[in-house]
């Protein structure tokens, strides 16, 4: 295989790859059949180089011409789409904070299409949760449609819209035992079928904010926030953060990025514990769920919600700021419209 040779050579000795040469090597990736030790080493040395940030766009575009389209444009809403996740990797063991934020943002307006997985560094994932309160993980694009019509919320089961991926599962296992991170842990995210005009994505490491992003600018998008937060002692989370101050990079279809730090106090939420966020398996996460949108839980975990949704509600356009945004979540949790978002979509994924 000279082309995968060539690219090799071409990371190994540091060099950036261009736009063509992303997509050769995305194609050699997906390839079915390909030489998986190759694979492996192409992926190694992108890696050691260091992905940039129009390499990894040029990846997820690749990628997506061999994803399932879900055709969400077919969908007549008034509200703007937004995907809300995160890289996953903080190792915190949360609840799931972006899943149940999602239904408080669709609350609020927008139609969200929410983009993801079963747990892989956590015991349970947007996936597991959702199955677990009963929505069918295995819709077709029309039930997904469907969804995004009746509840103004849809999920789209990864593996269900990526089957070029299987082409890599033993090359990504093989390498996730060396321990070595591959552009398969970063593009998890910006995978979205949908692609919604706006997303908010929580990012593994403080580094990587502005390079999100930015990719998402390339990308397309509207409007993305890319966020990190950090616990008391140091640590990462992959949303906003209650137990420590959080990074914000914005950026928009023409505007410079901007980047800003915020802390729980500037909206007038108080600090939490690691402890007073942690979730559990599938069924305890569902339950955590159900009891915030059902707004009997008034504690931590709530305001972590309200954080999360009402940066989402403003990535948006939905507010003018977060801390509107965290007006509005709390009155669509208190009147009951996030819990009605979440029965919606029970009805529908069935």
């Amino acid at each position: 295989m000279p082309a995968m040779d060539a690219l090799i050579q071409h990371l190994e000795e540091g060099r950036d790859l261009d736009d063509r040469e992303v997509r050769v090597a995305a194609e050699l990736l997906l390839e079915s059949g390909g030489d998986s030790a190759r694979k492996a080493r192409l992926l190694e040395a992108l890696s050691k180089k260091g992905e940039t940030a129009a390499e990894i766009a040029g990846f997820v575009e690749a990628f997506l011409e061999h994803a399932v389209d879900p055709h969400a444009g077919l969908v007549d809403r008034e509200g703007p789409t937004i995907d809300v996740c995160g890289t996953g990797g903080d190792k915190l063991n949360l609840f799931n904070v972006s899943t149940t934020s999602m239904f408080v943002v669709a609350a609020a307006g927008a139609t969200v299409v929410k983009h993801g997985n079963r747990g892989i560094t956590s015991k349970s994932g947007g996936a597991d949760v959702l199955e677990e309160l009963g929505v069918r993980l295995d819709l077709p694009a029309e039930g997904f449609r469907k969804c995004l019509e009746e509840a103004g919320v849809g999920f789209l089961f990864a593996p269900a819209y990526h089957p070029a991926f299987k082409a890599v599962v033993e090359v990504r296992k093989q390498l996730a035992t060396k321990g070595v991170r591959t552009i398969f842990n970063l593009v998890g995210p910006l995978l979205n079928p949908a692609k919604p005009q706006c997303q908010l994505v929580g990012v593994f490491s403080r580094e990587w904010c502005p390079v999100f992003a930015e990719i998402l600018q390339r990308l397309g998008r509207e409007s993305s926030w890319a966020v990190h937060g950090t616990t008391g002692d140091g640590r990462s989370v992959d949303e906003l953060s209650l137990l420590g101050s959080t990074r914000i990079c914005k950026s928009g279809s023409l505007e410079e990025i901007a980047d800003e730090e915020v802390r729980p106090r500037d909206f007038g939420l108080r600090h939490a514990e690691v402890s007073d966020l942690e979730g559990g398996d599938a069924k305890l996460n569902a339950q955590i769920l159900e009891s915030i949108l059902g707004a009997e839980d008034s504690g931590p975990k709530r305001d972590m919600v309200l954080l999360n949704a009402g940066a989402a509600i403003a990535c948006a356009g939905l507010s003018d700021d977060i801390g509107h945004g965290i007006e509005i979540a709390r009155r669509v949790i208190d009147d009951g419209s996030a819990l009605d978002r979440l029965r919606a979509l029970q009805a529908a994924a069935k």
